[in-house]
């Protein structure tokens, strides 16, 4: 058995690239031998995650445009490995919750992941290719935190839809799973849970006693999407340390 994994010759799109979880993805598989094409609205963090990785090919869009994904995913395909990390997280009270939000929410963290995944999976069936899918979900989607309304229920929407993507195409050699982390420590991580007692009042929720590197979520999604998890579908993977059961 490889000590490693290898991706080598496989073909990987990941959402959300330019920054954090994703960016350190990107960069993962296309160290591990994929052809990587890395998926941000944002030009500048593509343009630096060329110069940090030249072999990553870039695909600015924003996926709240339905026609636009439809036609620059479509063209940049085909793909065996799709990780969808894409989201926004636009926290307000319940009732301050606001229609704008709602709209942004539901267009990035549920509707851009099912057509994506709609189009890569299409792709993979037409070529009659094996495939493995991955949604960053959120231990957001299990559990009720203050002032997440829209993130939670969009997350806990995500966890359900990526359950039935993978009933119906698991037949289709498709596997499709989540992850599903606590406070993850990327640059804005630290920034937004750098009050001491802001994070104490988490971490001391969390059995393990602190919060995940990026890393920590990046490796399982590695893990997601090898075949080293070639008997898991329709799973939520937690990288919580321990959230969910304290």
């Amino acid at each position: 058995m490889e000590p490693h994994l290898s991706f080598r010759g496989r073909r990987a799109l990941v959402t959300g690239a330019g920054k954090g979880i994703g960016r350190a993805v990107a960069v993962a598989l296309s160290k591990a031998g994929a052809r990587v094409t890395a998926l941000s609205r944002t030009a500048a963090d593509l343009e630096s995650l060329a110069r940090e990785c030249p072999g990553i090919e870039p695909l600015c869009l924003d996926l709240a445009d339905w026609d636009a994904t439809e036609a620059a995913v479509g063209a940049a395909g085909p793909f065996e490995l799709l990780v969808n990390n894409a989201a926004v997280a636009l926290l307000q009270p319940f009732l301050e919750v606001t229609r704008a939000a709602l709209e942004r929410s539901l267009d990035v963290n549920l509707r851009a992941v099912l057509h994506v995944s709609q189009i890569v999976a299409r792709q993979m069936i037409a070529h009659g290719v094996p495939g493995a899918i991955v949604n960053v979900s959120s231990q957001a989607s299990q559990r009720a935190l203050r002032d997440h309304a829209v993130y939670c229920s969009t997350k806990s929407a995500l966890d359900m839809l990526s359950k039935v993507m993978a009933m119906e195409l698991g037949p289709h050699k498709i596997r499709v799973n989540t992850v599903n982390p606590t406070v993850v420590m990327t640059d804005m991580g630290r920034i937004n849970w750098s009050d001491p007692q802001k994070s104490a009042a988490m971490i001391n929720r969390i059995p393990l006693g602190k919060f995940a590197e990026v890393d920590d979520v990046v490796n399982s999604i590695l893990f997601l999407l090898s075949d080293k998890s070639a008997m898991t579908t329709g799973s939520s993977l937690m990288v919580d340390g321990g959230f969910l059961v304290s």
